[in-house]
């Protein structure tokens, strides 16, 4: 797996929690893929041509429409003080987005947050995602740790995370809640599957502890 091009301080354990999850992540895509390559192929072989044509036709929107959303809430904990905390969530590298900093062909910093370009089926495609972040603005123009991380996917809608930051006793507690911006197929339910596997691995290893997680699928 390449490393990103540029100087940008990527943490190194959660980059390769992030890489474990791509080498699982990618090979179960492609079964998918196989399996319902498979599926097409035996309704077009084994049954009546317009039996088979509306079978694959149907598999295919089943794969592919827009079904579903994801939502979630998680809570962390960090023995780091909050503004280390908070400048961690600031920087090209969220803590909350290892499987998009951690395994990106190149990272680009931006003014207000970071842009990861990705490269795959053998670099004959490609994608990039971009994460703005915004300080949210207290009462009376004053910032506090809340913060709001837009991302998006070839500059369409992917997901907000809406971060809380306070500091309690010698720790730190992060509320995050997450929504994704537009539905996603079946087919994208492998890499949730995986996410989920690895995440909290990957969060421990930028030294949070994971209190309470909640994720749901809505339609």
């Amino acid at each position: 797996m390449p490393s990103p091009s540029n100087d940008t301080d990527v943490p190194s354990e959660a980059a390769a929690v992030a890489r474990r999850y791509q080498r699982l992540e990618r090979p179960l895509v492609y079964t998918v893929a196989f399996l319902f390559a498979g599926i097409v192929g035996a309704a077009l072989f084994f049954l009546p041509l317009l039996v088979g044509l509306l079978v694959a036709v149907c598999a295919a929107v089943l794969m592919r429409i827009p079904i579903f959303r994801v939502k979630g809430s998680t809570q962390l904990v960090s023995e780091c003080d909050s503004e280390t905390v908070r400048s961690d969530f600031q920087s090209a590298t969220p803590p909350v987005l290892p499987f998009q900093w951690g395994i990106a062909d190149d990272i680009h910093t931006t003014d207000d947050g970071a842009i990861y370009d990705f490269s795959y089926l053998l670099g004959l495609r490609s994608a990039s995602m971009a994460v703005e972040i915004d300080s949210k603005v207290a009462d009376g123009g004053d910032v506090n740790n809340d913060l709001e991380l837009f991302v998006t996917e070839n500059e369409n809608p992917w997901a907000t995370y809406v971060v809380s930051i306070h500091q309690h006793d010698t720790e730190t507690v992060v509320d995050v809640e997450w929504s994704s911006d537009r539905r996603f197929g079946l087919r994208r339910l492998p890499q949730r599957w995986v996410a989920e596997r690895y995440r909290t691995e990957a969060l421990t290893a930028q030294g949070f502890t994971v209190v309470e997680r909640e994720a749901s699928l809505s339609l």
